[in-house]
């Protein structure tokens, strides 16, 4: 995935939509945080969950689809490797949702403001 700049278009719905459905699931997200750190081989990883190699695979393919890790053939192994560019790309419509949220709190907390306030002028 390229580094989106301020010209790039936004992400589809389709690509928010699978990046957010991969993230849902705990061992997906594991795997995308062991695999920013380091790259790890899929047999590697099918080690550390108490699950079959063919459903750790298929955890792989759901994260690959969502551009979240990526693989790469080294011999007879597939090398997968988190996808940090994606990562951001979640963090930025998090952070706009964020913003959102806080503008509508500071909306909230300015007219709770204004109806709480004291009528001092000595008019009702």
């Amino acid at each position: 995935m390229v580094i989106r700049n301020e010209t790039s278009p936004p992400p589809s719905d389709d690509q928010v939509d699978r990046i957010f459905r991969a993230l849902a699931d705990a061992t997906r997200r594991d795997i995308v945080r062991r695999t920013l750190v380091e790259e790890a081989t899929v047999s590697a990883l099918a080690a550390l969950y108490e699950m079959s190699f063919a459903a750790v695979q298929k955890h792989v393919g759901v994260l690959e689809s969502a551009d979240l890790v990526t693989k790469r053939r080294q011999g007879r192994e597939r090398l997968v490797r988190g996808n940090p560019d994606t990562i951001r790309e979640a963090q930025a419509l998090l952070d706009g949702y964020e913003l959102i949220w806080q503008g509508r709190i500071s909306r909230l907390d300015t007219l709770l403001a204004d109806t709480t306030t004291p009528d001092t002028s000595g008019q009702h």
